[in-house]
């Protein structure tokens, strides 16, 4: 379970193990914008106010090196855009 407003778990499980040539447009977009918002809310949420399962979730989420939330979701936006211009030419 994950504390109010946050991507549980199995969210992050089933957004990553979900190959991206099955996602649509949509569903890219969604993530993206989930993904920024929780990244987000993880930042500004003391440690102490977390669940155990919370403070996991977050743990497992950021590892040194990967980009972060942010840069994840202005990549699929970029993506995205570039998608939209594709299948409209």
């Amino acid at each position: 379970m994950s504390d109010q407003g946050r991507k549980d778990l199995g969210d992050k499980a089933e957004d990553k193990l979900t190959p991206e040539s099955q996602k649509t447009l949509s569903d890219k977009v969604s993530e993206g914008a989930t993904d920024a918002y929780d990244k987000a809310a993880g930042a500004v949420q003391p440690e102490g106010d977390k669940s155990v399962t919370q403070k996991l979730t977050d743990s497992t989420s950021t590892k040194p090196g990967e980009k972060g939330y942010v840069e994840q979701a202005q990549d699929m936006a970029a993506g995205a855009a570039k998608y939209v211009q594709d299948t409209a030419t």
